[in-house]
């Protein structure tokens, strides 16, 4: 059966910084070819990934994952019918237990003068919801409460499966793109789990990659010219890097996650074109803030090798499974091109896997030369159109076989 995988890989060149840290503070790490890397984890560009979708898709597009899902859709409840507000937060925690199976309990915290503080009941893990669902769901709280928003009433109302499933149809339909790349799970409800559509692994650098401590003080502004030594002292830890970032997704899965889309008028395929582009764009140009006030290491990448494939996703991390050695003049960069072509020239030679009509290079400067022949060279807005050009005819075809 044929699939449509989108592979995505980066070379990215970061200078001292402290992107994602350990809980000692240190930058993460990993041993890979016998030596030790810098790391960066998959969670911490997810992450950052996700901010991105901020600037390049609409909020209505997008999923809230929080524990305070009471508040949210109570404050939707309100939205909808103000003369529920007294009762919202009721009706809302009732609707959310029933469509979820989670626990919902009022957070136990002192208030100032030691009472119980009274705060909204919250679930007891994170929840990941589109803003779709919260509509939804405060669409059913208002309906099955009756005229004048019962909570008893509506309590009776989920007794009925049928209504019960309405509840739970709320959450389990019309995903946000970010529920639908990056999945959910929902521990009560396993049958409200959500596949991810999108793989993103851990970025190593493609050498070894010492870590650094940097000692700093800071003055106190105030103090007399007799008053010697600093108002404070400290250590931070840092590294410097060529990352190898890659991440794959399944294009197909990503159209089931979708379903019908976030809109009525589009054609099938739509929202996952949508979602691969805003996700193409968002994983090459986003950036972990982990102490970027501390060292300013707003880089772009210098490589980017975007693939098509119909079988399986098929990453190039091997090409660095022996360190990349110094160039002459320092740096890796151009090393890490040459290195990473000839693998990848070979790899998919030997596994017959070549397809240049369905791949593309996206790269900066002479050093990264070595890397033209894997791929139709353009620039990131080319690209992008490409890619969801590309995913679009295949998402066609599918539908009409």
């Amino acid at each position: 059966m044929t699939r449509t995988i989108l592979d995505i890989h980066i070379l990215q060149v970061v200078p001292p910084s402290n992107l994602n840290r350990d809980d000692t503070g240190t930058p993460k790490s990993a041993y890979y070819g016998g030596v030790r890397r810098a790391r960066v984890s998959s969670q911490a560009w997810k992450r950052a990934t996700r901010e991105a979708f901020n600037e390049l898709l609409p909020p209505q597009e997008l999923g809230v994952r929080t524990k305070k899902i009471v508040e949210a859709v109570a404050g939707r409840i309100t939205a909808k019918n103000e003369s529920l507000q007294p009762v919202a937060v009721e009706l809302a925690a009732e609707t959310v237990k029933v469509a979820t199976g989670t626990k919902i309990e009022v957070p136990k915290r002192k208030a100032k003068d030691g009472q119980e503080a009274a705060d909204a009941p919250v679930s007891s893990y994170l929840m990941f919801l589109s803003r779709r669902q919260l509509d939804a769901l405060a669409d059913v709280a208002i309906n099955a409460s009756g005229p004048g928003g019962d909570v008893k009433t509506l309590q009776e109302t989920f007794k009925d499966k049928g209504k019960k499933a309405l509840a739970r149809q709320a959450v389990d339909s019309r995903h946000s793109v970010d529920i639908a790349l990056f999945g959910r799970m929902v521990a009560d409800s396993a049958d409200l789990n959500v596949e991810a559509a999108t793989q993103v692994a851990h970025a190593i650098s493609v050498h070894k990659s010492d870590i650094e401590s940097d000692f700093y003080t800071a003055v106190d502004d105030l103090s007399n010219d007799d008053e010697p030594g600093a108002g404070m002292i400290g250590t931070v830890d840092f590294n410097s890097a060529t990352l190898y970032r890659y991440a794959a997704v399944d294009i197909d899965e990503l159209q089931r996650n979708l379903g019908l889309g976030l809109r009525d008028d589009e054609a099938p395929g739509t929202p996952a074109e949508r979602a691969a582009g805003a996700f193409l764009e968002a994983f090459i140009t986003s950036l972990p803030t982990g102490k970027i006030n501390t060292f300013g290491n707003h880089t772009l990448p210098a490589a980017v090798i975007v693939k098509l494939r119909d079988r399986r996703p098929v990453s190039f991390v091997g090409a660095f499974e022996e360190p990349v050695p110094q160039g002459a003049s320092g740096g890796y960069l151009r090393a890490s091109c040459h290195q990473l072509a000839e693998h990848v020239l070979d790899l998919e030679k030997q596994y017959s896997i070549e397809d240049p009509d369905l791949s593309w290079v996206f790269r900066v400067g002479n050093e990264t030369e070595a890397l033209a022949p894997l791929g139709r060279h353009v620039s990131l807005e080319h690209l992008i159109s490409e890619v969801r050009a590309a995913v679009a005819t295949r998402m066609a075809a599918g539908a009409d076989a």
